[in-house]
C-alpha cells in the first residue's frame, strides 16, 4: 500500500504509534493532540502538510467522545472562545503561509512556557473568568492554531481558574472541534489540503478510536487535583520540548 505524503513504511509505523499516544492524551485531558503529533511527526518528516490532517483527526475524535462530554460542556465559554478565534484564524493562517513556521512555533511555545511556569508557581485567577476573558483567549488560540497549538493557549487559560476536571475536558474538546472546523476551510483556500490529506485521515481514524478509548478510561480514574497537575505538566513539557527542538 502506498502511503500518503510519500512516507516510507518506517515513517508510517512511527506516525501510527504517535497517533495512538496523542489520542490517548486527548482522551485523558481534552487537549494536546495537535501539539504532540506535530512534535513527534517533526522527528521523521516535515509536519506542516500534516496539520490539516491533524485538525480533521481532532474533529473525528469528538465523535468518539460526544456522548460522554456533552453534559459537562459550558456553552457560554465555547461561544465566547469561538467568537474570538473567528477574528484571528483567517489572518493568522494567511500570515503563517508567508512566515517561517519554526519562528511562529517558538514564539508560541515561549509564551506557553511563561504561562506554565506561572501556573507551577501557584498562580491563579482565583475565580472563573467571564466572557471578555474567554473572548480574548479565543483570539490568542485562533492565532496559535495556525501553527497547530491553539489548544495550549486555551488550556493554560483554563488551568488558572477553579474549573472542574470534567468541565475543563469537555469544554476544551468542543472548543477545539469548533476551532478546527473554522481553520480547515481557510487552509484549503491556501492550497494546504489535497488527496493525500483525505487518505491520511482515513488511515488514522481507527487508531484515533483506540487512543481515545484508552484515554477516557484513564480520565475516569484520575482525581481532580491530579488532573490539574497533569494539565500543567503537559503544558510545561510540550512548551520546553518545542522550544528546545527549534533552538537545537
Amino acid at each position: 500500500m502506498e502511503l500518503p505524503f510519500d512516507l516510507v513504511p518506517d515513517q508510517g509505523i512511527f506516525l501510527a504509534a504517535a497517533l495512538v499516544v496523542a489520542a490517548f492524551i486527548r482522551g485523558l485531558s481534552g487537549f494536546g493532540f495537535s501539539a504532540i503529533i506535530i512534535l513527534l511527526a517533526s522527528l521523521v518528516t516535515n509536519p506542516l502538510p500534516l496539520i490539516p490532517v491533524i485538525f480533521a483527526c481532532e474533529i473525528g475524535m469528538t465523535a468518539f467522545q460526544a456522548r460522554g462530554i456533552l453534559p459537562h460542556v459550558q456553552w457560554g465559554k465555547v461561544l465566547a472562545l469561538l467568537l474570538g478565534s473567528a477574528i484571528a484564524v483567517f489572518p493568522s493562517v494567511a500570515l503563517l503561509a508567508r512566515l517561517d513556521p519554526d519562528q511562529v512555533r517558538i514564539i508560541i511555545a515561549l509564551l506557553i512556557l511563561v504561562l506554565s511556569l506561572l501556573l507551577l508557581s501557584g498562580f491563579s485567577f482565583g475565580r472563573v473568568v467571564g466572557k471578555q476573558g474567554n473572548f480574548l483567549t479565543g483570539i490568542g488560540a485562533g492565532m496559535a492554531n495556525s501553527a497547530g497549538v491553539g489548544g495550549l493557549v486555551a488550556a493554560a487559560f483554563f488551568s488558572a481558574q477553579p474549573i472542574e476536571a470534567a468541565v475543563f475536558r469537555a469544554t476544551m474538546i468542543v472548543f477545539l472541534t469548533g476551532l478546527d472546523i473554522m481553520t480547515l476551510p481557510v487552509m484549503g483556500a491556501h492550497g494546504l489540503i489535497g488527496p493525500d490529506s483525505v487518505t491520511a485521515f482515513l488511515i488514522a481514524f481507527p487508531l484515533l478510536g483506540l487512543g481515545v478509548w484508552l484515554g477516557s478510561i484513564g480520565f475516569s480514574r484520575i482525581s481532580q487535583s491530579n488532573f490539574r497537575r497533569l494539565v500543567i505538566f503537559l503544558l510545561t513539557a510540550l512548551s520546553i520540548i518545542n522550544v528546545a527542538k527549534v533552538i537545537l
